[in-house]
């Protein structure tokens, strides 16, 4: 593993995790009645270490960045809806954009590797609000041709990789939520599901942004000739280089930091989850710290989620991607710190427990 990248204690707490099982199993309820609400309590209590878990500052990071895969025609929509829709988040006309405002949630966008100068016609130093710019070097027009080449050099995904780490450290707050945009970047994901799960490129294809079955074959060929080009890209990182992207390689780099940070890393779909999958290839134990916000309709975001052994909260069918699932599911969350910091005991509020000789009838 490249040496820079953070490690990762087990926060695994047997005290703790007892203590939160009798703060939960005391509120006045039946005994496990809040069903999977409890288990997200207790998966927030681990990761911030308490019984009484205090959601603060969530921030939204949506990471873009344009792939040269597309060349292969591979996407049903053009490339340059990347930055397009950059522009739409920051604008605050996107999904992801009302979803977080109606939340709470500070969004802040990314552009990794987007073919487009966000910057242009502004006084030298000048930035725009809600945008931080983390370009690789030579990310200027994205990835190149996975079809011809790797994605990225190794130099530029670590690069990618340290920005993510670096955006992660000046962030404020106690939970990251993951989004992303990029035209082709299922088909990164989907490569990469392939290659780390060992699963036929076929099981991990889908539609994308709305290809039909003809079209989303020639896909699949398409990426079965990628994975025979880069048959060595056997390591995680390695993978990650071949497959790309860069907004992917700098959200593995953030998750990685937001784990040793222990921050509660809200994940949302296939492509979320694919930085997910690269590091926890890495460091396994950043599961300890994910909650998976929705199932998506994207075909291999199942293979992926049963791959890693976690179930997510939602299952909408949605497929848009940009963090607009982690924002529909942040309310989970709070509820479940809420439950567990102001719910009343059976003691507190002078209610009588079930009775130790009650029976089923």
């Amino acid at each position: 593993m490249t040496t820079f990248l953070p490690t990762l204690a087990n926060i695994s707490d047997a005290t703790l995790n007892d203590a939160l099982h009798h703060t939960l199993n005391n509120k006045t309820k039946p005994l496990g009645s809040l069903g999977r609400l409890e288990d997200l309590a207790l998966a927030i209590g681990q990761i911030l270490g308490s019984t009484a878990p205090v959601l603060e500052q969530p921030q939204m990071v949506v990471f873009a960045g344009d792939h040269g895969l597309t060349a292969r025609g591979i996407s049903a929509f053009p490339s340059d809806v990347t930055w397009q829709m950059v522009e739409n988040f920051l604008a605050g006309g996107a999904a992801v954009s009302v979803l977080a405002k109606q939340n709470g949630i500070a969004l802040t966008v990314v552009d990794c590797g987007v073919k487009r100068d966000f910057l242009a016609g502004l006084p030298a130093g000048a930035q725009r609000t809600g945008l931080q710019v983390r370009k690789a070097q030579g990310a200027d027009l994205g990835t190149a041709d996975s079809s011809a080449q790797a994605a990225m050099t190794a130099a530029q995904r670590d690069e990618a990789l340290q920005h993510g780490i670096d955006l992660v450290k000046a962030l404020p707050g106690n939970a990251l939520l993951l989004g992303e945009m990029g035209i082709g970047n299922t088909s990164a994901a989907s490569l990469l599901l392939s290659r780390l799960a060992g699963l036929d490129i076929a099981v991990c294809t889908g539609a994308g942004t709305g290809l039909d079955v003809p079209a989303v074959q020639r896909k699949t060929e398409v990426l079965r000739e990628v994975l025979a080009l880069h048959a060595n890209a056997t390591a995680p990182l390695d993978a990650l280089a071949a497959f790309g992207g860069f907004e992917i390689a700098t959200m593995v780099g953030a998750v990685l930091q937001a784990a040793q940070e222990r921050r509660v890393i809200v994940v949302d779909g296939f492509i979320a989850t694919s930085a997910v999958l690269v590091a926890h290839a890495l460091q396994p134990l950043v599961l300890q710290r994910c909650v998976f916000a929705h199932r998506s309709g994207e075909r291999g975001h199942e293979f992926m989620l049963q791959y890693l052994g976690v179930q997510a909260l939602l299952d909408l069918g949605l497929r848009l991607g940009e963090g607009s699932g982690a924002a529909l599911a942040w309310p989970l969350l709070q509820s479940a710190c809420t439950i567990l910091r102001d719910m009343a005991s059976f003691a507190s509020a002078g209610v009588s427990e079930k009775s130790a000789s009650a029976t089923t009838v």
